[in-house]
């Protein structure tokens, strides 16, 4: 059995479905413009995937070339020592020689290394950038939702300034703005996922499970709100 996937364009279609629904609700809102934005990323992931997913061939090609070389290198050099010299064949005379061999194979080591992870590392460098957009995207759903405060909607007078914000939600309407907020969240995590799902680099998933973390404690913040919000008596019932 084939192990479960998320699927690009399901969640896309998802976010179109929810950008139509708060539309419908909240007519030319920012947070409609806002879910339009998230879309846009979905849909610009999948790009970014092909990219990571696929084989830098020039960059292989360099790394070849250059532990050929030095191969080359490392023989042409050990063809040229004369080991039949006075003092060579004996260990106190081949200690010198050892002791160069092994630092330069370390240094060369080293520099295979290097040359082998730099693919690597420009993949996980796709991802941690892309992580961070979404990162920011949260933030800023986030505070779309910090100054809908559940405890003015039953207040018949409510004592404001000219810089409070507008307060003309009722509990339904409310309720409904936090859930997609809280939507939006989620699907944010799972954008993210998207990036890691096929590549499985211990600090690429680790940016996208600090996402996840984050997305997670917003959206247990609005279902504070909106649970506080469900606690207030209803004076209609409203069928969504």
């Amino acid at each position: 059995m084939a192990a479960p996937k998320l699927n690009s364009k399901k969640i896309i279609q998802t976010l179109g479905l929810l950008e139509t629904r708060i539309e419908e609700r909240f007519p030319n809102s920012s947070l409609r413009r806002l879910c339009g934005d998230l879309r846009k990323i979905a849909k610009d992931s999948d790009n970014t995937i092909a990219k990571i997913q696929s084989s830098n061939i020039m960059c292989r090609f360099f790394v070849y070339l250059f532990i050929l070389a030095v191969l080359g290198f490392s023989v042409m050099v050990l063809s040229g020592l004369e080991l039949s010299e006075p003092g060579i064949n004996t260990v106190t005379g081949l200690l010198p020689i050892l002791d160069a061999v092994f630092n330069i194979v370390f240094l060369i080591g080293g520099a295979v290394v290097f040359l082998v992870s730099i693919e690597n590392r420009t993949k996980r460098k796709k991802v941690i950038q892309a992580v961070n957009t979404l990162r920011c995207m949260a933030h800023v759903i986030d505070s779309h939702q910090l100054t809908k405060d559940p405890c003015y909607i039953n207040q018949k007078v409510i004592r404001t300034t000219h810089s409070s914000p507008e307060r003309n939600m009722d509990s339904f309407t409310l309720g409904r703005y936090l859930d997609y907020c809280s939507e939006m969240l989620s699907l944010t995590s799972k954008v993210a996922f998207l990036y890691v799902q096929d590549y499985h680099d211990p600090v690429a998933t680790k940016a996208v499970n600090d996402l996840e973390d984050l997305t997670n404690g917003l959206s247990r913040k609005i279902w504070q709100k909106i649970m506080n919000i469900r606690k207030e008596p209803e004076k209609k019932k409203i069928i969504q």
